[in-house]
């Protein structure tokens, strides 16, 4: 696509957003055309007005024009009032359309969008750049109904006056076309450019406010402040090209319309003197000349308004057509509650050239718990992830009761599982309700008995407001174990038929974790689990221990097969337990982590 397609693109893209508001443009046009011809006529009246006063023959003159400006300006002013309301209403109610587009296909973007792309340079973009649009569709585009016709209303008076002087203005100001559109591109480039920048101190920001605990622990106040001075002196050095090109416009524009000027009043001025034309007729023509300049000055202003306006509409046309992956397939099938029966057929994954997992095979059959271990980037969460669908396979196939993942309906695959990750996700709503996301119609008395059973129930009745306590951002104003209970509770609200664990009571304390380990216990009972651990002592009663390495199945069993044996399932349960007596499988299990001494040593 060209680069005048790609500008006429975005434009008419744009413009479309206001098609469901015509009824608005409409009211707003005609009110622009009685103010655009309010301007014309005021222009036009001068001469037969100046021309009877000058006579002498009707001095009831005097008493008519001052109503009759008053009366005119009235008119002209209501007009005004009802056609800014109007377009301004348009101009917002597409805006918001246009953020809900935005959040709705940014929010059903693929896993793979989001490992890509920033958190603040979306931020921004759902900010910044949807209120530079808003700036062009509420007051460009406004403006272009009322400049235009003030415009044309305007052209036609000085025509009417004195077609040759009206020749110089219509040889002038297309004069000022070229350098308007050279300046434009400069400024909507210049303004792309800030606005990137813009994404990246929103990232900066973002990360600092998040990693705020880490910063303080380690003292890094004057780093984050200088690295932030750094990026924020960057977006102070895009935007200044952006006001040098902007402040450019009107003194470029008025300059060339100068030269026009001067030679009206010179040929004007001869044309009077010879008697050609009445000073009257001058004035009237110098009038509307001297009006013609505000529409023309405006409609330059809007162009590079528009500039502006289209930059930022290029960046978040580009998000929105962002290609997605995960589809609903045609015709996808429902299940509307699985077995929990989980086939990976000879599977390989990767993100871009980086392999994760290679040629996996396994079989789950319904009600097993399974635990997936390893080492630190052994593939252990992308299994998970690729079973929920969030990416795709390259090879092989991940089936679910039978069917390939790629033949569900998305919906239909989400109601299958319930996820506990290792990161508490939060939100700063009221506890109840962060519960209830896991059953958005589940009834208080639901709510409360998962809770209970996620040991959930006694610190959140010690909470000021109890189930009605706002939680904060992130849920900061609970412990780590607090909130992971919370994250139980709403994964046991959910009551899917497959439960996945990563890492589930990594952050309780061994109290609570023992506690929580029960529930999860009775949770399991006719669910197929998927447990993720790196703490040996949490699986070892699973029914089938899947031991990765480098992306690959490298041991598969029981615990007690998998601790006799030599592999690596036996020298990560040495690191963990040596010189401590093996658990008994039929006891609860042992919640404490032992490294050796020799560990350390190693």
């Amino acid at each position: 696509m060209s680069s005048a397609d790609g500008k006429r693109h975005v434009l008419v893209r744009t413009l479309a957003y206001l098609k469901p508001y015509w009824g608005l443009l409409v009211v707003s046009a005609l009110c622009s055309m009685v103010v655009g011809a309010m301007d014309g006529a005021f222009a036009y009246l001068v001469a037969p007005v100046l021309k009877k006063i000058f006579a002498g023959k009707d001095t009831g003159i005097f008493l008519l024009v001052p109503i009759g400006v008053v009366a005119l300006f009235v008119v002209r002013g209501s007009c005004r009032y009802a056609y800014d309301v109007t377009i301004k209403l348009a101009g917002q109610k597409a805006v918001q359309d246009i953020r809900n587009d935005f959040y709705r296909y940014t929010i059903q973007q693929d896993m793979a969008f989001y490992n890509i792309q920033t958190t603040g340079d979306l931020m921004s973009r759902m900010t910044n750049d949807i209120t530079t649009m808003q700036e062009g569709m509420g007051q460009v585009v406004t403006g272009l109904f009322r400049d235009l016709i003030s415009l044309f209303a305007l052209l036609g008076v000085i025509f009417y006056r004195n077609w040759q002087l009206a020749m110089i203005c219509f040889i002038v100001f297309p004069l000022t076309i070229y350098p308007a559109q050279l300046i434009g591109k400069k400024i909507k480039n210049a303004a792309r450019r800030s606005l990137d920048v813009m994404g990246g101190l929103g990232t900066t920001i973002q990360e600092t406010f998040s990693g705020i605990k880490v910063i303080k622990a380690f003292g890094l106040e004057n780093r984050s402040i200088t690295n932030f001075i750094e990026v924020n002196e960057n977006y102070l050095k895009q935007f200044q090209r952006f006001i040098k090109y902007s402040s450019l416009a009107t003194p470029v524009t008025e300059m060339v319309i100068s030269v026009g000027v001067a030679a009206v009043i010179y040929f004007g001025g001869s044309q009077v003197l010879s008697g050609r034309m009445s000073p009257s007729e001058l004035f009237s023509f110098i009038t509307a000349m001297i009006m013609l300049f505000t529409p023309v000055k405006k409609l330059q202003g809007s162009y590079n308004v528009i500039q502006r306006s289209a930059g930022a509409a290029e960046r978040i046309f580009q998000t929105m057509d962002a290609q997605r992956h995960i589809l609903d397939p045609i015709d996808g099938i429902v299940i509307e509650r699985a077995t929990g029966r989980i086939e990976f057929r000879h599977m390989s994954f990767s993100y871009g050239d980086e392999p994760i997992l290679n040629d996996i095979s396994l079989n789950i059959c319904p009600g097993q718990m399974v635990a997936l271990v390893g080492p630190s980037g052994s593939g252990k969460t992308t299994l998970a992830a690729l079973l929920m669908r969030f990416y795709d396979v390259q090879e092989g196939e991940v089936l679910l009761d039978g069917y390939d993942l790629r033949q569900l309906r998305i919906s239909s695959l989400n109601r299958q599982f319930a996820l506990v990750d290792q990161e508490t996700t939060l939100f700063n709503d009221t506890i109840a309700n962060n519960i209830r996301y896991g059953k958005a119609d589940a009834t208080d008395q639901e709510v409360l008995t998962a809770a209970k059973a996620a040991f959930a129930h006694d610190f959140i009745m010690e909470l000021p407001e109890g189930y009605a306590t706002r939680i904060g951002d992130r849920g900061t104003r609970l412990s780590g174990g607090q909130r992971q209970r919370l994250c139980i509770a709403r994964a046991l609200l959910k009551d899917a038929p497959i439960l996945i664990l990563d890492e589930a009571t990594s952050a309780l304390d061994t109290e609570s974790e023992k506690m929580v380990q029960q529930a999860l216990n009775n949770l399991m009972q006719n669910r197929t689990t998927i447990v993720i651990a790196h703490r040996l002592s949490t699986v070892i009663h699973a029914d089938v221990i899947v031991v990765l390495e480098k992306g690959r199945i490298v041991e598969l069993g029981s615990h007690a097969d998998l601790v006799e044996g030599s592999g690596l399932y036996s020298r990560l349960h040495g690191l963990q337990f040596c010189d401590q007596p093996e658990p008994d499988k039929d006891s609860e299990p042992q919640v404490e982590e032992v490294v050796c001494d020799r560990h350390y040593r190693s």
